[in-house]
């Protein structure tokens, strides 16, 4: 019987995607697996392949002078379609690559082992591959090679993940969340498309933790990070920064729509029964909103919305500031609340 998670390309891609590897830099644990591969295989070519939508994208690779190819010409399209290691002894008697033009021109590959790279959740996301300028022969053993070091592959995947993710909000970590703001600082430099950063933080957390314990603290950090996770979009970028500090990334969002966006999260923390030692307890956050059109560095991006959020708590908190707006535009654009209850 098929694996379902063969047929699924939606799902796969959504599983490549939450993994935040695509684009990222050169990482030191991939660079020495594709080296060892071509070592212990005697092969010319290594790569670790992750299979995106419409490409394939090379997360380390030797003896290419591309990072990317179209997906619609790389093996690892098949590889990733079947459970079982791929392997072509001769391109040019395959029917499926006779034609491809990585076999009648550069880098020519003749020959091509490939063994699954998997997510956490079991889907294949690309491969690790072994590939030669000649015609050959894997044995039974370089296929035991290459298995071990694709699980190796997947391991590290797995562990970046983990590194990149708050255990206790489930939002990314501060590391994560700045490989996502770079890259989309990237984009808008490439494509000039918009995108907006929301920072902000509970108010008077520390008396929180003062007034109920830390556990109590870390249910009102785990609460926020649920409540945030649902109402932002599935294409928004949540990370805790530190404490209870945290920032949201708004690909495709103008100024406009990220302060609704901000003002949409505040009432829903602030409208939020949260329950601590038996007591209901008010909480509410302060939000700074920047648009990244104003800034070609990632760090005076995070700044400007940082500074916008320093505002909010200067203004008495449980509000929202925007770059470019005054307090009283900033107060005619939020929807009418209700009054803040004090901190019991």
């Amino acid at each position: 019987m098929i694996d379902p998670k063969l047929m699924d390309d939606e799902a796969r891609l959504s599983a490549l995607g939450r993994m935040e590897i695509l684009e990222t830099a050169p990482e030191e644990p991939f660079e020495k697996i594709v080296n060892l591969v071509r070592t212990v295989l005697a092969v010319p070519i290594s790569t670790v392949s992750l299979v995106d939508r419409d490409r394939q994208w090379f997360k380390a690779y030797r003896g290419l002078d591309v990072q990317e190819t179209p997906r619609s010409i790389s093996f690892c399209t098949y590889a990733i379609q079947q459970a079982e290691p791929l392997i072509v002894e001769d391109s040019l008697l395959d029917e499926r690559f006779v034609r491809n033009p990585l076999v009648l021109g550069g880098p020519r590959i003749r020959s091509y082992a490939g063994v699954q790279v998997r997510s956490p959740d079991g889907y294949n996301v690309g491969s690790l591959c072994a590939m030669d300028t000649q015609p050959r022969r894997f044995s039974p053993a370089d296929i035991a090679i290459l298995s071990n070091f694709a699980n190796i592959v997947s391991d590290e995947l797995e562990l970046r993940l983990i590194a990149s993710t708050d255990h206790l909000t489930g939002a990314l970590s501060r590391r994560g969340f700045e490989e996502q703001v770079s890259r989309e600082v990237a984009r808008h430099a490439r494509y000039h498309r918009p995108s907006s950063m929301i920072s902000f933080d509970i108010d008077h957390f520390k008396k929180i933790n003062d007034s109920f314990g830390h556990p109590a603290g870390d249910e009102v950090l785990r609460h926020v990070g649920r409540l945030a996770m649902q109402t932002l979009r599935p294409t928004d970028c949540f990370g805790r920064m530190g404490g209870e500090e945290f920032a949201v990334l708004l690909p495709e969002t103008s100024a406009a729509d990220a302060f609704i966006a901000a003002e949409r999260l505040r009432l829903e923390i602030q409208n939020h029964a949260f329950v601590l030692a038996r007591d209901h307890v008010k909480v509410t956050a302060s939000f700074g909103v920047s648009v990244v059109e104003n800034f070609a560095d990632v760090g005076e991006w995070f700044a400007s919305a940082d500074k916008m959020l320093y505002e909010a708590k200067a203004r008495g908190r449980n509000c929202t500031r925007m770059a470019g707006l005054d307090a009283a535009e900033c107060a005619r654009a939020a929807p009418a609340t209700s009054e803040t209850l004090p901190l019991r």
